[in-house]
């Protein structure tokens, strides 16, 4: 196993910058997720930990040693690739032990080594085949085994799950976060998905345009996200946000759109100072509640989905969601009350985004 360390890491291809001084410290055997919309820099962020790309700046470090100028093959890490990247002319066993005969490692070793990681995946009756015959998560298991064989110090997972359907992705999700308790191998593993970033990760690193918003533990970004893009990223469906002010006239409140009042919590001690400031109510779909005194909305769509009803409705002036666990009985057209929950509510100042604490 081993640490890394990303201190100031920065990228640009020509004269166009796409890493912006990215600072990530990821500890023995952590499990960490780079996630962030596409062209935020997140694979060629892994890429140059992998030494398939040029670093411009910076210094990338694997157990305390800077990799900086070492090919990929020095650097003891494996890569699990979206495409899976196995040789179609051989088979399963051949692919999966591949990297040990380049090495010139003994044939009982390869075969050996190759048992072993196929047992762990489950493997087996598949070792004599060849990857036209297998189906997408097989093939993704082979790339996993093969990276396994290789007993490296870090995986780095560049979206594998991508290709697969819904069932199966989650399947593999099990599967990938299983593997790392068994092995404890650091794991650095990229995504698009923040949902499976939320369910993988033991700490979460949020980019956006080449650079990191957010890096915590995946309920700490949800409960307390750092700023307006973290908010509306992490959470599924994503947070509702509204324009407007604090107010404070004998109690709080958020004045916003169309002069409605949005119920908030805020510390005593903190009122003169956000009082009249503007900013940028933010409030999860889920923290929405049916109450007499909420504020009136009119239902536009409703999604049932079996376990929730999510709730498009036209609040305030604009669309709102809200996600409810019990099975209400709302058509469209219906008036209804949304309340959100005051003591969920998120503040973010209108003109940086940051949040307000």
């Amino acid at each position: 196993m081993a640490s890394v360390a990303i201190r100031g890491v920065r990228k640009a291809f020509g004269a166009v910058p796409v890493i912006h001084g990215v600072d990530v410290e990821i500890g023995d055997g952590e499990f960490v997720v780079l996630v962030g919309p596409s062209g935020c820099g997140k694979t060629t962020l892994l890429r140059m930990i992998a030494g398939l790309e040029h670093i411009s700046g910076g210094e990338i470090h694997i157990s305390g040693r800077v990799v900086n100028d070492l090919p990929p093959k020095e650097r003891d890490i494996a890569m699990v690739f979206q495409n899976y990247a196995l040789y179609p002319h051989m088979t399963v066993a051949a692919n999966m032990g591949f990297s040990m005969k380049l090495r010139g490692a003994p044939s009982r070793d390869i075969t050996k080594r190759v048992a072993a990681a196929a047992d762990i995946l489950s493997l087996p009756p598949l070792l004599a085949r060849y990857p036209r015959q297998l189906s997408g998560g097989q093939r993704q298991r082979v790339a996993m085994g093969r990276a396994i064989v290789r007993d490296p110090k870090v995986f780095l997972f560049d979206e594998p799950l991508s290709n697969l359907d819904a069932k199966l992705r989650v399947q593999m999700r099990t599967e990938i976060k299983a593997l790392h308790q068994r092995l404890g191998t650091t794991t650095i593993y990229v995504t698009h998905d923040q949902i499976e970033a939320m369910t993988m990760a033991d700490k979460i690193v949020v980019m956006h345009d080449g650079r990191v918003e957010q890096i915590g533990a995946p309920l700490d970004l949800y409960d307390r996200p750092g700023n307006l893009f973290v908010g509306g990223f992490i959470g599924s469906p994503a947070m509702n946000f509204f324009p407007g002010a604090v107010r404070v006239d004998g109690s709080a409140a958020f004045l916003g759109p169309d002069g409605v009042r949005l119920p908030v919590a805020v510390p005593s001690g903190r009122l003169a100072a956000w009082s009249g400031r503007p900013a940028v109510y933010g409030v999860r779909p889920e923290h929405i509640v049916l109450a007499e005194d909420g504020i009136e909305a009119q239902v536009q769509v409703v999604e049932p989905t079996g376990s929730e009803t999510q709730v498009v409705a036209r609040m305030a002036g604009q669309e709102v969601l809200a996600v409810f666990r019990e099975r209400h009985q709302l058509r469209p057209g219906d008036r209804v009350r949304f309340k959100p929950d005051a003591g969920l509510v998120h503040l973010f100042d209108r003109h940086t985004g940051q949040r307000l604490d």
